[in-house]
């Protein structure tokens, strides 16, 4: 059962997270936060699908609401706030009662994983690993607009996992960048995988079989990863 808890960004300003226990026979000993794209927050579809089967598979997995769309808000918030917000729930991670002695992960879908891979390169200590889903590389269609200096900076292990046709940078794209890393980083394809890692019926998977792919390899990855 999952578990919600109150997370305080500041003083006045506060948002919701939720807890997916780990499958107590699998359990790793590791927390992984993602954060939710600009388009939706911690209830949408993908974020819970996700967070369910991780842990399921043995990963104590959670997920927030930015403050924007804690107050069902329709435009993200400012960027420090977004990473403020972030930064409070890494805290209230390493304090939850049930989570304090796991390794700690970060990362998220899209925007959410934007924010975490800035929040890693502003020298957050003692994050065992990031894990992409569907990085942000460029704007559609504004190649050149690349959000990727910061990577560099990154200090810990990182896992991208990327639509081959992703138009917001794709796999291709983002090996050129990932060229320029200190930090190992991998990289797991999705053929014909779109932003949000839909493939077309041609493709001959079923969506399904495509999203348990990429749980699957996050699992393996934090596995022999981080709780090595």
């Amino acid at each position: 059962m999952s578990e919600e808890f109150k997370v305080d960004i500041n003083d006045y300003q506060s948002v919701t997270a939720t807890v997916y226990p780990a499958n107590k026979k699998s359990r790793a000993g590791m927390t992984l936060i993602l954060g939710h794209g600009a388009g939706g927050g911690q209830t949408g579809s993908f974020m819970v699908t996700f967070a369910t089967e991780l842990a399921a598979r043995g990963i104590d997995a959670v997920t927030f609401n930015f403050f924007y769309a804690e107050h069902r808000r329709g435009a993200p918030d400012k960027n420090d706030l977004l990473e403020a917000c972030y930064r409070a729930v890494i805290q209230a991670v390493r304090k939850h009662p049930k989570l304090r002695r796991n390794k700690l992960a970060i990362g998220g879908k899209s925007m959410g994983g934007r924010i975490a891979s800035q929040v890693a390169a502003s020298g957050v200590s003692d994050i065992a690993g990031l894990v992409f889903l569907g990085y942000p590389l460029h704007p559609p269609g504004r190649p050149e607009q690349l959000r990727a200096k910061h990577l560099p900076d990154i200090k810990s292990p990182m896992l991208f996992v990327q639509g081959s046709r992703d138009t917001f940078g794709t796999a291709d794209e983002l090996r050129k960048v990932m060229n320029e890393f200190n930090a190992p980083a991998e990289l797991f394809v999705i053929e014909s995988g779109d932003h949000s890692f839909k493939v077309p019926k041609s493709s001959g998977s079923t969506q399904d079989a495509v999203f348990e792919s990429v749980q699957d390899e996050i699992t393996r990855w934090l596995r022999e990863t981080i709780a090595v």
